[in-house]
C-alpha cells in the first residue's frame, strides 16, 4: 500500500487536543497506508524545519503529502511544505482545517495561489469552505468531512428537568469560552437550576481568563481540562444540551461527536456550522456572541423536551453519515 507523508501539529502529549494528523493519520494505516508524519516539536521553529526535513527524506517513496492547513501560524508552514514539494514534483493535499481561511485568502492572495493551484487536490471538510475557496477561483477541490468512529459513541436520550450544560474545545479566543459563563449567569439569575461543563486543554491564556471571568461572577463551573476521547465521552451522560459558542468554525468534530452522542446541540451561526446543522431541525443556530439568543433557545428546550429530542435523534441520523467506515471510501479513491 502507498505511503504518505501527513504534515501537522502533533501536539497532544503537550496536553494539546488531539488534532486530525492523529486521528485520520492512524484511521488511514488501519486502511492499508503507510503514514510517516510531522511534527511533534513544540517550538515552531523546529517544528516547521522538522517538516521541511521530513519532506526531504522521504520524498523517495512518498505517494502523497497531507497538509492540514490553516488561517494563522500554520499558514505559513503549510506554505514552504507546499512549496518544497513542488521542487521535489511531489503530490501534495492540503486540507482546509481553519474555519477563518477565507479571510487569509483574502490578505495572502499569491501565498494562497501558489499552495492552493498546485496542489494535487485540496481538500474541504465543509461545503462551506468548498464554496468559499470556488467563490475565489479554486476549482481542484473536494469535500472529504470530518470523520469520527460512530460505535464509540452511544447515543443517550436525555431528560430536562434540569439544565446541565456542556461545552469541549480547547481554550481558545476564537471558540470565546468566556460566552459560556456569561450563559450560566444569565441563567442563575433567572432562578434556573442550571450547571456548566467546559472540557478542554488551554491553548493561549483563555482558560485561565475564564476561570478568572467565572470566579468573578461567582458562579461554579467544572473545568476538566484535557480529557481523552472516553473519559469525556463517558462525562457527557451526566448533561443534557451542548453548547458552541466559537466566532469561527469550520466543520467542528466536537459537535459532530455531540451529535452522535444525543445531544440537543445549541450553536453560534459562522463558518461551516449552518451547513452541518439544520436549524430547528437537528440542532439550534444563533447569533454570534448573543446571550439572550442562548438562553432562550435553553429555556425553550428544557420547555419542550418532546422536540429537543426530536432534534437530537435528526442529529444522530446525520452524524451517521459522518461515520469513518463511510468517509473512508473518499479517502481511499483519492488516495489510490
Amino acid at each position: 500500500m502507498k505511503q504518505l507523508l501527513y504534515i501537522g501539529n502533533k501536539l497532544s502529549h503537550k496536553y494539546k487536543t488531539p488534532t486530525s494528523i492523529e486521528t485520520l493519520g492512524k484511521l488511514l494505516e488501519v486502511e492499508g497506508f503507510t503514514v510517516k508524519t510531522a511534527s511533534k516539536k513544540t517550538n515552531k521553529v523546529f517544528r516547521l524545519l522538522d517538516m521541511l526535513y521530513s519532506v526531504v527524506i522521504y520524498k523517495k517513496n512518498t505517494a502523497f503529502v497531507l497538509i492540514d492547513t490553516y488561517s494563522t501560524s500554520n499558514f505559513y508552514y503549510a506554505f514552504l511544505v507546499s512549496q518544497l514539494c513542488r521542487f521535489f514534483k511531489l503530490k501534495y493535499i492540503p486540507i482546509l482545517r481553519g474555519g477563518n481561511l477565507p479571510n487569509r485568502i483574502k490578505k495572502s492572495p499569491n501565498l494562497s495561489k501558489k499552495i492552493f493551484n498546485n496542489a494535487y487536490k485540496n481538500i474541504a471538510p465543509s461545503k462551506y469552505t468548498q464554496s468559499n475557496f470556488e467563490n475565489f477561483g479554486y476549482k481542484n477541490i473536494i469535500c472529504i468531512p470530518n470523520s469520527i468512529e460512530l460505535k464509540k459513541y452511544p447515543f443517550q436520550e436525555k431528560e430536562f428537568s434540569n439544565v446541565n450544560l456542556l461545552w469541549v474545545r480547547s481554550f481558545s479566543e476564537i471558540y470565546n469560552p468566556i460566552l459560556a459563563i456569561k450563559i450560566l449567569k444569565a441563567l442563575k439569575d433567572q432562578s434556573i437550576s442550571v450547571s456548566l461543563c467546559m472540557i478542554g486543554p488551554e491553548n493561549d491564556g483563555s482558560l485561565q481568563k475564564t476561570k478568572a471571568y467565572a470566579k468573578q461572577l461567582n458562579v461554579e463551573v467544572i473545568f476538566t481540562g484535557k480529557l481523552t476521547k472516553n473519559e469525556w465521552i463517558d462525562l457527557s451522560k451526566n448533561f443534557n444540551i451542548f453548547i458552541n459558542t466559537t466566532n469561527f468554525d469550520n466543520m467542528p468534530v466536537s459537535v459532530i461527536e455531540a451529535m452522535a452522542l444525543g445531544f440537543p446541540i445549541i450553536s453560534t451561526n459562522v463558518g461551516g456550522v449552518p451547513f452541518l446543522i439544520n436549524n430547528e431541525v437537528d440542532g439550534v443556530l444563533v447569533e454570534p456572541n448573543n446571550v439572550e439568543a442562548f438562553v432562550k433557545a435553553i429555556l425553550e428546550i428544557k420547555s419542550k423536551p418532546e422536540k429537543a429530542i426530536d432534534m437530537a435523534v435528526s442529529a444522530r441520523r446525520k452524524a451517521e453519515h459522518f461515520d469513518w467506515n463511510v468517509v473512508k471510501k473518499q479517502w481511499i479513491k483519492l488516495l489510490q
